[in-house]
């Protein structure tokens, strides 16, 4: 299957009254965080009904669609490169991680990381030595929003397996941070680790919450009971 193949395929499903909406939506205005990028206006769901179809595409074929300029299609490039990750050996899966780490300059928006990190990134370094999981403490020192977005949102990986020390530990470096895209980031991971353990959470947050930034808070004491997430609010822990 060639890439105009594959482009044509997901043009089937674009509709111009929602690429309209999802340029605002994902802030492509000057200045704003997704600056240029383009839509189609293809839903997600159908974008996975084209993915799905055309399963086994080579890497050569993901790498330009990578590239292209159209979100949509860097979603699809995605998609595709999760499912060979996902069906391939050890060996190969290193070549894949090693390939989504050059895809860093393309995977610039919060909806491409969030789908593709865990799967990619997370599930690759879980089975790694310690000393290979620090990869995720390098980028959240990283001065781009994406690679930092990319190292905190990795771990859900690692809370789903009840493993939460690399969550924290990126949560710490990243509580200064002053973008909000990454106080909602680290906000939710810290909330997915309660779910798992509160007590984890609570710790964490009773040493930490009162410097946080207000949005990093309010996605991480969500789902507790409201006197709690109050007294959190009103600096009275």
């Amino acid at each position: 299957m060639s890439v105009h193949s594959l482009k044509k395929d997901l043009r089937k499903y674009a509709d111009p009254k929602k690429a309209k909406i999802l340029q605002r939506f994902f802030k492509t205005g000057q200045g704003e965080y997704g600056e240029g990028d383009v839509f189609l206006g293809v839903k997600v769901p159908d974008t996975r009904r084209v993915a799905k179809n055309h399963k086994g595409e080579p890497l050569e074929v993901i790498d330009k669609l990578i590239q292209s300029e159209i979100h949509e299609e860097r979603l699809l490039a995605l998609l595709l490169l999760i499912e060979k990750f996902n069906t391939a050996n050890p060996i190969e899966r290193q070549k894949f991680f090693k390939f989504y780490i050059t895809c860093f300059p393309h995977i610039n928006n919060w909806d491409l990381v969030d789908l593709s990190a865990p799967k990619i990134v997370g599930q690759y370094l879980f089975g790694q030595a310690k000393k290979k999981q620090q990869y995720l403490i390098q980028l959240a020192h990283s001065q781009n929003l994406w690679e930092k977005r990319i190292a905190i949102i990795s771990t859900a990986f690692f809370i789903q397996q009840n493993k939460f020390g690399l969550t924290l530990a990126i949560s710490k470096i990243l509580l200064n941070d002053q973008h909000d895209l990454i106080h909602k980031a680290v906000g939710w991971m810290l909330r997915e680790v309660g779910k798992r353990d509160i007590r984890e959470e609570e710790e964490f947050l009773k040493k930490h919450y009162q410097k946080m930034p207000r949005t990093m808070l309010r996605y991480a004491i969500e789902k507790f009971e409201e006197k709690k997430r109050q007294d959190y609010l009103k600096n009275r822990i």
